[in-house]
């Protein structure tokens, strides 16, 4: 069952960045987008904290507004690629955020010396390559630079989201103040530019991607409290294959050998690098125990897949 939540959450998620670029294809701006993707995680959670009582007051404002900031443009940059860039691409740009914090942990955290780290960045770095070379075009740079700095403000945005483990905060409340951070960017931006989407279509596509994101959410939430968060961590990579098999079928996209290639880096990568924070957190903890990894998916029962 496990894996079977993380599979609909694969999906789910998968088909909220194809919502993405058609809500974008019919003329919805990125901060009608962005609004859409808060205002459902906003609501459920809002009317579900308010009739178990629950308090909405945080115990730390101050690692949520960098929590929030980061994954917030990290949100806005990764749906600007996912509306100019193919769905593959910019869903695996999105992914890179554990290739982010390996890259980090060799610079900054002690692990300079660890092979297994060195491996996944390099890896990883190569994907990337793989993955640009044949599918950008030369007016595309920009989206694919922006997709990237979603995988960077995405790590940042995962270590914040552990600190915040760390002092107990619970996972729903992290997820609602993100939320809520959320739709009001999004609403600033339509202050600043207006409401332009008019198209039934358009907003069929963005009523489609909060609900994606939000079946998605819940779907992730509930396969990391089923069993191991290794397992459900590594699943998060299948979005990728899900995300180019919708863009072949629905887009006619077909990635280069080479893209499939950098694909298959961008994900092996990935694995070995939440694989060696896993099997660190179990030396460090002495038990058979251990903490969710700093992968796409430690304590990613709240994630920014964007």
């Amino acid at each position: 069952m496990q894996s079977l939540w993380m599979l609909l959450a694969c999906a789910m998620f998968a088909m909220m960045g194809a919502f993405v670029k058609v809500a974008a294809d019919f003329g919805a701006t990125l901060p009608e987008i962005v609004l859409f993707r808060g205002i459902p995680s906003v609501l459920l959670l809002y009317f579900w904290a308010r009739s178990t009582r629950r308090t909405i007051r945080p115990s730390s404002w101050r690692l949520h507004i960098w929590r929030n900031l980061s994954g917030i443009m990290s949100m806005w940059l990764g749906f600007f690629a996912l509306s100019h860039l193919t769905l593959p691409t910019a869903v695996s740009l999105n992914y890179t955020a554990p290739l982010f914090i390996a890259g980090w942990m060799l610079c900054f955290g002690g692990a300079q010396r660890d092979p297994v780290r060195v491996l996944a960045v390099l890896a990883g770095f190569l994907g990337v390559l793989g993955v640009l070379r044949p599918s950008i075009q030369h007016d595309q740079w920009l989206a694919a630079l922006m997709g990237l700095g979603a995988g960077g403000l995405a790590a940042i945005a995962m270590m914040q989201v552990r600190q915040l483990g760390q002092v107990g905060e619970p996972e729903w409340r992290t997820v609602l103040l993100f939320s809520l951070g959320v739709c009001a960017s999004g609403l600033g931006g339509i202050a600043f530019q207006g409401w332009r989407t008019s198209d039934p279509l358009a907003l069929l596509a963005l009523v489609g991607l909060g609900l994606a994101g939000l079946v998605g959410q819940l779907a992730m939430t509930r396969a990391f409290g089923l069993g191991s968060t290794l397992l459900t961590a590594a699943l998060q990579y299948v979005t990728i294959i899900f995300a180019a098999l919708i863009g072949v079928l629905f887009w006619g996209d077909r990635p280069a050998p080479l893209a499939w290639a950098g694909m298959a880096l961008i994900i092996g990568s990935g694995l070995l690098s939440v694989w060696r924070t896993y099997t660190e957190a179990r030396a460090l903890r002495g038990d058979g125990r251990a903490a969710p990894p700093a992968g796409p998916g430690f304590s990613t029962k709240e994630v920014t897949p964007s």
